[in-house]
């Protein structure tokens, strides 16, 4: 019998929910990811991160985007501040999926920046093996039809 998943919606960026049996944020922006939504996530992870009692993985989900207008400069920025605010922290894992290829070759470039951090960041083209990698059931990145929790 499979276990009922639920996940709750968090202030922040559309489209972001967390799974607390998990322990597990996911986010799957859609429409043109910016350098101002990335600002936007990469502001609200580190936000969460100061209040949060305990860490948590990530899920990025870029299967949904139309359009990405990053300028390349913008992502090692991002990459190198999210290393150096995270540096001595319990490790967490962020998982990015996109059967795209260009959404794929940004999550590998990400992933490229994050190597060695605290911060394990991987990119994948298929949900099950993101879903092996975070330990998690792939129902849960499935990220439709999911029932949300109260408040």
């Amino acid at each position: 019998m499979k276990q009922k998943v639920s996940s709750r919606k968090l202030i922040g960026p559309p489209h972001l929910r967390y799974y607390p049996v998990y322990r597990l944020a996911a986010w799957q922006p859609h429409g043109v990811l910016s350098d101002l939504l990335l600002d936007e996530i990469a502001a609200w992870i580190l936000g969460t991160e100061k209040v949060a009692r305990l860490p948590f993985n990530r899920f990025i989900d870029l299967s949904q985007l139309t359009l990405i207008r990053l300028t390349i400069n913008h992502i090692f920025t991002v990459a190198g501040e999210r290393r150096a605010k995270y540096a001595g922290q319990t490790p967490v894992k962020s998982a990015f999926f996109c059967d795209k290829v260009v959404g794929f070759g940004v999550a590998r470039m990400y992933e490229a920046l994050m190597a060695g951090s605290f911060i394990r960041a991987r990119a994948f083209r298929k949900r099950a093996a993101a879903a092996a990698w975070l330990e998690v059931p792939v129902e849960v990145l499935e990220l439709k039809d999911v029932p949300m929790e109260a408040d």
